[in-house]
C-alpha cells in the first residue's frame, strides 16, 4: 500500500501592463484579473490590491463549499453577500493579516439558522483550503446572518 502523496498543480501567468505595477493575472481557465498597487506609491487603480485578493480568495473560498452544502441540504438562497475584512499592523514591513472577519449574509425562503450555520462552520472551518493557510498566522471568525423573504 503505497503512502506517497501526489500533488494537483495550479498555476498562473501575469504580465505587465503598464510601466508601473498594473498587472493581468490569467489561471486556467484563461480569465484575466488585473492588479495593481494603490495610487499612493504609483499604482494607476486598474485593478484590485494583492491582498485584497487574499481576503476575495477567503470568502469566495468558504462561500463555495457553503453553496454547496445549502444545496444539498434544499436550503433556497436567493442572494448572498460576503464582506470580509482584514486588520494588518499599519506601521509593519511586510504587514500580513492578523486578524480576519467574515460576515456571510444570506436571504432566501424558510432559510434554517441551523443549517445556514452548520454550512457556513463546515464551509469555513473544514473545508477551504485558504482558511486553513490563513489561520495559521491570522485569527480567523466569522458570522452568518439571515435575511429571510416574506
Amino acid at each position: 500500500m503505497s503512502t506517497e502523496k501526489t500533488y494537483k498543480t495550479l498555476s498562473v501567468e501575469m504580465t505587465r501592463v503598464d510601466d508601473a505595477f498594473h498587472f493581468e493575472a490569467v489561471g486556467g481557465d484563461k480569465i484575466v484579473t488585473h492588479i495593481d498597487a494603490a495610487a499612493a506609491i504609483g499604482g494607476s487603480n486598474s485593478g484590485t490590491r494583492p491582498m485584497e485578493l487574499i481576503l476575495m480568495g477567503l470568502g469566495s473560498c468558504a462561500a463555495i463549499d457553503a453553496i454547496l452544502i445549502l444545496k444539498k441540504m434544499k436550503q433556497e438562497v436567493t442572494d448572498f453577500r460576503i464582506v470580509v475584512e482584514g486588520k494588518r499592523d499599519a506601521n509593519a514591513t511586510p504587514a500580513p493579516f492578523e486578524a480576519i472577519e467574515v460576515r456571510f449574509i444570506l436571504r432566501g425562503t424558510n432559510l434554517s439558522e441551523k443549517k445556514v450555520n452548520q454550512a457556513v462552520q463546515l464551509g469555513m472551518e473544514k473545508y477551504c483550503s485558504v482558511g486553513a493557510m490563513l489561520e495559521k498566522s491570522a485569527a480567523i471568525t466569522w458570522k452568518a446572518e439571515i435575511e429571510n423573504e416574506k
